[in-house]
């Protein structure tokens, strides 16, 4: 009765867009003179970051028309309804564009006037069971044309021989009460990216972009919240800050990932000692994580193992059980080549630099870089806290473009991740730079899902 009851809540306040079928991204708007806010911080963000300017994708919110949605004017003298839904559906054969009439008469005119500038041959609406229909030609291959009925437009641009299949299916759309969407009305939002198992909602300000997410797709653990944690208080700054609550599971892959990549990098280093050593330690954590990366130090060609990994400069701490029963699994490093005995610790001389393993109270403290890692001990709490999420994160902007400036052209030309990273600091670099901060968290929900919150905020203006 209760979860009939949710769920009937959930729908009554999710948006209900026009979807096509088929389609492969959906974008939707409930109101699009409530994207002011938004458009205000794309518009400022795109002084540096072209792609982020309204301009450079408002082509996308109409098949012919030209809408500006930092204009809600820009509607009215289409015909059509700024207070109304848009909703844009992509497919493979092309798009469908619903939104809501003002004023019909004013619509079709710049309508015929629009789809003619595009190349698009003449065609004279007609009216069938209350649906009006224009499909027109064009001269470069591919149509367009809309379906009206009443108050509801849904427009189409097709590629190639599609036009007939995306007409009827705007003529569907324009029939029907569309139904809500239920898993837009678990975000907030004045806008809604919907891509596969992703859906994204937008909201903003002239200072600050907010993004809300649910997804399957990050290659994350599994997350708890716990009541409390030793580092939700932690005062850090650097490159990312961030504490998590890993399930046991979470925990156990978390582990053998690092196990792997000291594995790779200390090739004569025993593996069934490293797996006996993770194994045991695994089962001293509690699930409470901090991880530290101060800065980005790059020596040497990023296309090797070690280079990749002694680039960024970082620590991570995870909350034990049981100081001592560590200790205990932990003493076998001693025996591993050329590893060095520290009052609190071990360091481990590797190809590119040394891994420092270090004990202070019940923490364990794995860094690669001396300066952070004691600078990480230093800042550990004696109590813990009450953490809100079971991620949250902290996001340095300008460390970041410095960090992705270091990438070199030699090795963009031979790495695809690489030329993807240079790439966003071609895009991202300056606007980044002068970015304020990046914050957010991120919550594991039923069914393996990871819902994510990020805030982008500029300095004031």
């Amino acid at each position: 009765m209760l979860s009939s009851l949710v769920l009937a809540a959930t729908l009554a306040a999710a948006p209900a867009p026009r979807t096509a079928a088929s389609a492969q991204t959906l974008v939707h708007v409930p109101k699009v003179d409530a994207l002011t806010g938004l458009a205000a911080f794309l518009e400022r963000a795109g002084q540096y970051a072209a792609l982020m300017r309204p301009a450079a994708w408002r082509s996308e919110l109409h098949p012919f028309l030209a809408i500006d949605p930092t204009r809600p004017q820009s509607l009215s003298e289409l015909g059509l309804d700024p207070s109304g839904p848009a909703t844009v559906s992509m497919r493979e054969d092309g798009r469908v564009s619903c939104m809501r009439v003002a004023d019909a008469k004013v619509f079709q005119e710049k309508a015929a006037e629009a789809i003619a500038a595009a190349g698009g041959a003449d065609a004279k609406p007609t009216t069938r069971g209350g649906v009006t229909t224009v499909h027109a030609e064009r001269d470069m291959g591919g149509s367009m044309g809309y379906a009206l009925k009443g108050k509801e437009v849904c427009a189409f641009g097709a590629a190639e021989q599609g036009g007939a299949a995306l007409l009827k299916e705007s003529v569907r759309l324009v029939g029907k009460t569309p139904a809500p969407d239920a898993r837009l009305g678990k975000l907030p939002g004045v806008a809604y990216v919907v891509s596969g198992n992703t859906v994204v909602g937008l909201d903003g300000t002239a200072t600050s972009l907010q993004a809300e997410g649910l997804t399957t797709k990050l290659p994350l653990p599994t997350f708890q919240a716990k009541g409390t944690s030793p580092y939700a208080a932690m005062k850090l700054e650097g490159l990312l800050v961030s504490r998590a609550s890993v399930t046991p599971k979470g925990v156990m892959q978390s582990v053998d990932t690092m196990r792997g990549t000291l594995q790779s990098l200390c090739p004569a280093c025993p593996r069934e000692q490293l797996q006996s050593m993770a194994k045991a330690v695994t089962k001293q954590l509690t699930g409470n994580l901090l991880v530290n990366m101060d800065h980005v130090q790059v020596r040497g060609s990023l296309r090797a193992m070690s280079s990749r990994f002694f680039a960024v400069r970082q620590a991570v701490a995870a909350e034990v059980k049981d100081a001592d029963a560590v200790k205990s699994a932990l003493a076998p490093l001693g025996q591993l080549p050329d590893v060095k005995a520290l009052q609190d610790g071990w360091l481990l001389p590797l190809k590119g630099g040394n891994v420092l393993v270090r004990l202070k109270d019940k923490h364990l403290v794995l860094g690669n870089d001396e300066t952070v890692t004691q600078a990480t001990l230093a800042a550990l709490p004696e109590s813990s806290v009450k953490q809100q999420r079971a991620v949250d994160f902290a996001v340095d902007p300008k460390r970041l473009a410095r960090g992705l400036s270091q990438i070199s052209l030699s090795d963009i030309l031979t790495d695809e991740l690489l030329a993807g990273l240079f790439a966003a600091s071609t895009e991202l670099g300056p606007l980044l730079a002068r970015s304020e901060r990046i914050t957010g968290w991120v919550d594991t929900v039923p069914g393996g899902t990871h819902r994510v919150s990020l805030t982008w905020t500029l300095p004031p203006q």
